[in-house]
């Protein structure tokens, strides 16, 4: 499978994860979610290499990405209804 489908994936995994875990209406379709979990695994991957955690991997499927990944798009998303709030 190519690099770029695995990140298509994650990102519509994470988005729609941290959407869920984080109450709240978000009134955006597909595309922003995949977008929203592209953005939060690249945060989440900065996040985790700088604390130690590990790091999201392409290509590599698993929960530590998934997670991380997640983390980003929740931090993401807080950012974002903050910022809108303003």
């Amino acid at each position: 499978m190519p690099p770029w489908l695995y990140w298509i994936l994650l990102g519509l995994v994470a988005g729609t994860l941290a959407k869920f875990l984080v109450p709240g209406r978000d009134p955006s379709g597909c595309i922003i979610t995949i977008i929203l979990g592209i953005v939060g695994a690249l945060i989440g991957g900065f996040l985790g290499t700088r604390f130690g955690w590990g790091q999201v991997t392409a290509g590599a499927f698993d929960l530590r990405s998934i997670g991380l990944a997640t983390l980003g798009a929740i931090v993401l998303l807080l950012a974002g209804r903050l910022v809108r709030r303003l």
